[in-house]
């Protein structure tokens, strides 16, 4: 899978292990499956994903699946959004540490600055950030029209995308679908939803539109006393 970087990858689980678990990125019952549960499962997207995209990894945290994929697939131009500054400084040194050509970004998939400064990407990968609909509304405006988000989620992914269908449509969603990418125990679930070629209102904008409304009604409204001379 890693190819000639399989260096890359065992120093990056080396990482996780020792400072990673020191400064909290990864947790202590997490480091016996490492390997498959975590960096393979994620190098293990990278079956989906198109040859030179760039991709946004959202809530990237300890670099998962942004920094597999990156070891793994290195035609990909990749950045990770992360809102924590521990989690950044982590990124940063580990990505300093592996020489990857990735971008860190410290913010959240909803906050207009964060996407000035990712821009709409080919994909967004998200894993274990939230449920589908709210991840869809948080995350397709990262997504150029006609770009992927790429959800790694667990056994209920179907049952999540039934239950949410209405707000992934209502974000700009289209197609979503359910897929296995790897296999035996580092095989991962991925939800693949497509962005609207259709451009639809940005987030806030119906509140923005009523709060419009509502002044111009209290203007319309506001009658002054006469003052005589």
């Amino acid at each position: 899978m890693f190819g000639d970087r399989l260096a890359g990858a065992e120093r990056y689980v080396a990482l996780l292990a020792g400072p990673g678990q020191d400064q909290g990125v990864i947790g202590p019952r997490e480091l016996p499956r490492l390997w498959d549960r975590h960096v393979l499962n994620s190098a293990a997207v990278g079956e989906v994903l198109p040859v030179d995209a760039t991709v946004v990894d959202v809530g990237s945290g300890a670099g998962l699946p942004g920094i597999p994929l990156a070891l793994a697939r290195p035609d990909l131009h990749i950045t990770l959004l992360e809102p924590m500054a521990r989690r950044v400084a982590w990124l940063e040194e580990v990505i300093a540490e592996l020489g990857l050509p990735v971008a860190v970004v410290r913010g959240r998939a909803e906050e207009r600055e964060a996407r000035r400064q990712c821009g709409e990407s080919d994909v967004v990968t998200a894993r274990a950030v939230a449920p589908m609909g709210r991840l869809t509304t948080w995350t397709l405006p990262l997504v150029r029209p006609g770009g992927t988000l790429a959800a790694m989620k667990g056994a209920s992914a179907a049952g999540e995308v039934e239950r949410d269908l209405k707000e992934i449509r209502a974000a700009g969603g289209e197609d979503p679908r359910v897929v296995r990418c790897g296999v035996g125990d580092a095989a991962t679930t991925v939800v693949l939803v497509s962005r609207s070629e259709r451009r639809g209102p940005s987030p806030g904008a119906g509140r923005r539109a009523r709060g419009r409304k509502d002044r111009a009604r209290d203007r319309s409204t506001d009658v002054r006393p006469h003052r005589s001379t």
